[in-house]
């Protein structure tokens, strides 16, 4: 009867792990299925918000960089790898100083001024998390949303600008 016990655990157990290892959202991308972002919007929809933002742009344009061809930057472009890169980058380097990464926050920026021309806005990475620390949980709770910045950490900036930089979506 004790052997039965046992057995019974054991199938209790490995079916709980099962279900755990299935049903871990890194675990489905390995099968095959790419699970769709929050926030994901179509064509359309980029192109009603970019449109929107035409007045803000305007104003700041007709504001800092009258006389200047082509006016300020209203997008910023980064390769790929330099993205994927630095995402590597930035989960090690949180992990270093004590923080588990979950997400990444984009500031507007603006570079500073050369010669009296107003410097491009520019769009600068900052990665974000919390504080590792022991809560002594045996089961693994969904990382928590919209975590600080990482004091401490390196962000990714020099984007190329647009071409021209005034141009709107689509390029």
């Amino acid at each position: 009867m004790k052997k039965l016990g046992i057995l019974i655990l054991g199938i209790i157990i490995g079916a709980l792990a099962m279900y755990f290892y299935f049903h871990n959202d890194q675990n489905n991308s390995d099968m095959g299925q790419i699970p769709q972002p929050e926030g994901l919007i179509n064509p359309t929809e980029i192109q009603t918000l970019t449109q929107a933002y035409n007045d803000r742009y305007n104003t700041v344009t007709d504001t800092y960089f009258k006389g200047v061809v082509g006016g300020d930057n209203r997008s910023s472009w980064y390769a790929l790898e330099d993205l994927e890169n630095f995402l590597a980058l930035a989960k090690k380097e949180a992990t270093d100083l004590g923080y588990t990464m979950d997400g990444v926050r984009l500031y507007l920026g603006a570079h500073p001024l050369v010669d009296g021309i107003p410097g491009y806005t520019t769009i600068l990475f900052v990665p974000t998390g919390y504080e590792n620390t022991s809560e002594g949980n045996l089961v693994k709770t969904g990382l928590k949303k919209g975590g600080n910045d990482i004091g401490g950490a390196n962000g990714l900036d020099k984007g190329s600008d647009g071409v021209p930089p005034s141009a709107n979506y689509p390029q």
